[in-house]
């Protein structure tokens, strides 16, 4: 088996042998390139010792910031290339990093370390590929499996078990069943891990193309990341409109989404207050009123209990506060929900509306998704202009109003809030100065009337 080994790969690992040192290309790059994928990035191991590397490479594009574990980067034409030395851990304390490294000679007890079969393989043009635990085999079979006891690799390192849900997602793999079990017997060492790792990896895994059946088998695994989802796990619906449970439901709108952090996060969450709000009625049918507003509320806590990003999280909790909106089909209805998501988030929306529709009863899908496509159509029609029908595009603004003599504020709100509704309802141009002449007239009116 040869792999096209970039030509800066090439000349580190032919200095680092030209010193009389072993070294290979190593983990992800050769797993990619066996795939027929095309590498991101480069990583090679070598026997040299940090200080040995550093002397056989003899060049001034060096960082040296990891050189205490075992790790020399170079930049070459742009590119980061790191050589780390082959290692042994020592104890794991936090289910995260090891207490110590020592540095070792033996790469195949280096490979031994790593997390699954298919990222311990090493390559050389030399030796051709190393394959101590059978990763090519599993790569042709799609199968993870960690090096090992699958036990000992998660507590070693926790993170290993989202790793496993995010390589199966995104490569359409099938996790191997020791590997399974020792995932769900050790999920709540995810609780040790930093919430930062954990939300790249939950985002990686929601947006994979494969994480139909993922999310299906391991919810209660990601239910230890975000709890909220898992009494969502075998809620029946009861209702005309679905045919699903709470979560299977939302694992259909999340594969049915368009790709991306704030679309998959939204469809994950676009149903979590279902629980919340659950009632049944005297003929059996269950309901959710008010699920959209209490999903928003949680959303929001939970994206910053992850440490999302501000932008985010504000658009998905939009999202998820008017994914169930369903107004009429005029101008006049399809305005007041535009006004209140904003054009750019709009397509967003619609986009959340049609998934979320996907994932419910078949009988009823075509005639909603021509409702949604009648939304979509008199929104592109209302909005070829760029009207954006909000306060802040609104032709009359606050300090107009001081100027006639208007000073409190709650008034001030709503006086413009109103004058917004007319231009919505299409009783009033979103012209300053129409619309200062209603506001006079309605003075006048006022004054009229107290006298």
């Amino acid at each position: 088996m040869n792999i096209e080994v970039p030509q800066n790969v090439e000349i580190l690992i032919n200095k680092l042998n030209n010193s009389g040192y072993s070294a290979y290309a190593v983990g992800g790059c050769v797993r990619d390139s066996l795939m027929g994928k095309i590498p991101h990035d480069w990583d090679i191991c070598t026997s040299a010792k940090p200080d040995e590397i550093l002397s056989a490479l003899n060049m001034h594009n060096i960082i040296e910031s990891g050189l205490k574990h075992g790790t020399v980067t170079v930049l070459i034409d742009g590119q980061l290339y790191e050589i780390t030395t082959f290692r042994c851990d020592g104890e794991y304390k936090d289910n995260r990093r090891p207490e110590s490294v020592r540095f070792i000679t033996s790469l195949r007890e280096d490979l031994a370390r790593r997390d699954f079969t298919v990222n311990a393989m090493a390559y050389n043009s030399s030796e051709g590929l190393v394959d101590c635990f059978e990763g090519q085999n599993d790569l042709e079979d799609k199968i993870i499996r960690c090096v090992g006891d699958p036990d000992k690799r998660f507590n070693e390192d926790a993170l290993r078990i989202m790793r496993a849900l995010r390589f199966a997602s995104k490569l359409g793999f099938e996790i191997e069943e020791n590997t399974k079990s020792a995932i769900f017997r050790n999920k709540k060492l995810l609780k040790n891990i930093s919430v930062e790792r954990i939300a790249s990896e939950l985002i990686q895994i929601i947006d994979g193309n494969y994480a139909e059946n993922i999310l299906l088998e391991y919810a209660e695994v990601l239910g230890i990341v975000i709890p909220e989802i898992l009494p969502m796990v075998g809620l029946e619906q009861r209702n005309p409109h679905h045919v699903y449970d709470v979560w299977t439901h939302t694992v259909y709108v999340i594969v049915n989404s368009p790709h991306g952090k704030v679309m998959r996060l939204s469809a994950l969450l676009h149903d979590v207050g279902k629980p919340r709000c659950y009632t049944v009625d005297e003929k059996g049918i269950g309901h959710f009123h008010g699920h959209p507003e209490v999903g928003a509320e949680m959303s929001r806590k939970i994206l910053r209990r992850l440490h999302l990003d501000n932008d985010t999280i504000s658009k998905g909790e939009l999202l998820i506060r008017y994914h169930d909106q369903r107004p009429k089909l005029s101008p006049k209805y399809v305005r007041r929900l535009i006004s209140k998501t904003g054009i750019d988030a709009f397509p967003s929306l619609l986009e959340l509306k049609r998934a979320d529709t996907k994932g419910q009863n078949p009988v009823t899908i075509p005639e909603k998704l021509e409702y949604i496509d009648e939304l979509d159509r008199l929104f592109h029609e209302l909005t070829a202009d760029g009207n954006e029908f909000n306060i802040r595009t609104l032709k009359l603004t606050g300090s107009d109003l001081i100027e006639m003599g208007i000073s409190q504020g709650k008034e001030i709100g709503s006086i413009l809030k109103e004058m917004l509704d007319m231009v919505i309802d299409g009783k009033i141009e979103n012209d300053r100065k129409a619309l200062l002449a209603e506001v006079r007239r309605r003075i006048t009116e006022s004054e009229e009337v107290v006298l």
